[in-house]
This record gives structure tokens, sequence and C-alpha cells, in this order.
């Protein structure tokens, strides 16, 4: 992929940013269901069953299933390193979408971060131009990444438990997002091997339950996370060490590929500007409560 981007190239990038709209879909439609009709969060003991009621409630869960299939098909045609780090896009569409569905359009400082992490995703992508390596991970490998994920994330929890708030948050955010990271990476074997040996033979090999536990454990720490703070204190850590954490995975697991010599410097400034757009985007108050509430004003001034 020395010559440019191949066709297949071109597939994962869209099939990674159908993945990120649709996740910004799940979280807007799934805020919207859990609102009545006068914009009041929806609260008693029979909520969830009315929410389950919801046609947004299910149609948030139809978009949870396409980014599902969306980033297993990204995975397939394209490298961990490409396709992860465009899932942070996942903000932008969520400003899009919710200011379509709340009809309230966002303020000046937010749009600044919108075009931050735009930029700098296009920039950070086109400067390394992620190659991936090989198809399949050596089992001594995984055995080294299992141990070092594990650590981290009991290392992360337990320091989380002698914190509160924002930190805690933060700290379980870090926890979460290395578990996605590694999903995404066995989700690229899992398909790799099914490939190769077919579908009837990922049954009796490790990496489809190492898979599912992975990414059960993964959901319930982001759940935790949710419960421990605002998504200000999370969403930076949930979008920016997926990303980090996917790139060592790439070229450790699967010898993925980035181009950096002199374009180490544009690089660097894509990286900066993703870090400044996802920090901006999660602290803006078009993105919190405030922005869906009836009595929001109908365009924040930032």
């Amino acid at each position: 992929m020395t010559g440019g981007h191949t066709p297949v190239t071109w597939l994962a990038v869209l099939c990674a940013l159908v993945c990120a709209a649709a996740n910004g879909a799940v979280s807007v439609l799934q805020r919207q269901a859990n609102l009545d009709e006068g914009g009041q969060q929806v609260t008693g003991r029979w909520s969830k069953l009315r929410v389950l009621r919801s046609r947004t409630w299910w149609a948030g869960s139809a978009a949870l299933a396409l980014a599902a299939s969306a980033q297993a098909a990204a995975l397939g045609f394209g490298s961990l390193s490409l396709v992860q780090p465009l899932l942070a896009s996942e903000l932008l569409f969520s400003l899009v979408i919710g200011s379509v569905v709340f009809r309230r359009g966002p303020g000046r400082r937010t749009w600044a971060a919108f075009t931050g992490l735009a930029v700098g995703l296009a920039l950070f992508l086109a400067s390394t131009h992620p190659q991936p390596g090989g198809r399949s991970a050596p089992a001594s490998h995984w055995a080294v990444v299992g141990a070092a994920v594990a650590g981290t994330v009991l290392v992360l929890v337990g320091t989380a438990w002698r914190v509160h708030g924002a930190p805690r948050a933060a700290l379980l955010g870090c926890a979460a997002a290395t578990g996605f990271a590694t999903t995404a990476a066995l989700i690229k074997e899992v398909l790799t091997r099914a490939g190769s040996a077919g579908f009837a033979e990922l049954w009796v090999d490790w990496p489809v339950y190492a898979f599912a536990a992975t990414g059960g454990l993964s959901f319930l720490l982001f759940q935790l996370t949710l419960r421990a703070g605002t998504l200000r204190a999370s969403q930076p850590a949930l979008t920016l060490v997926d990303a980090l954490v996917s790139l060592v995975l790439g070229h450790y697991l699967f010898g993925d590929r980035l181009s950096l010599g002199l374009r180490a410097v544009p690089a660097a400034a894509g990286c900066a500007l993703i870090v400044a757009g996802v920090v901006g985007l999660s602290r803006s108050g078009d993105l919190d409560s405030g922005w869906d509430s009836p009595d929001a004003p109908r365009v924040r001034k930032g």
C-alpha cells in the first residue's frame, strides 16, 4: 500500500466513519428516549419499561447494531491503526445529529473545537499514512498484551476506587478505553482467523471467547464510568486512550506501520489538534444535559 490509498483502504475509512456516525446517533437518540414530551428526564420505577416502548430508543438500538457491524467491517478491510483513531469523530457526529434532534445549534467555541478535531484527524492520518502489517498476531504477543492490559486495567480501577468525582470518572474512562481498544484488536484477530480457517473453526479457538469476555468487561467499565462522573471528565479519556492504545496494539500485534520521518511534525500538530478538539467538545455546554433541556436557548453563544 505504498503507492497510495487502495479501494480497500477507502472502504475501511468509510466503514469507520459509518461506525462513528452510528455511535453518535446512539448517544443522541437514547438520550432523547429518556426524556418525556416536556423534555424532562424520565424517572420512576417503571421508567425503563417506558423507555423500551419508545421508537426513538429502538432506533438508537438499531444504530448500535449498525455501529458494531460497521466497526467489524472496517477492521476487516483496514488496519487497527487506521480504523480506531477515526472513531474519535464520534463526537463530531454527536454534535451534528444532536443539533438536528434537539433543534439547537452549537456556539462558536463548540464549532471551533469541532473544526480542530476534524482537521487534526485528517492531518494525522494523512501525515502518518497507517499501513497494515501482518494479518494475525503470534500467540506469544497476545500473551504479553493480555498480561499488560489486565495489569493496567486493575491498577486504573484500583486507583479510581480511592478517589471520587472527576478523577474517578477519568481513571475508569482510561480503563474502559483500554478494554475497548483490546476488544477491537481481538475483533481483527477473530476476523483474520475466520477468513483463513472458516467460521466453524472459531468456536474451538480462544480469540472469540477472549473477545466476548473483554468486550463484556469493557462495557461494564463504561457503565461504571458514566455513573462515576460527567462526560466532561470521562470523554477525553475514553476517546484519546482508545486511539492511543489501538496504535500501540496495532504496531505490536499486527506490525502496523506509521510513516513518520519528516512527517512527524504535521503528525504531532494533528495530535495536538485532536486533543484540543476532544477536550473542547467534551467541556462544551452544547454536549451536556443542558443542551437537550426544554429551557435551553435555541442557539448557544459558546
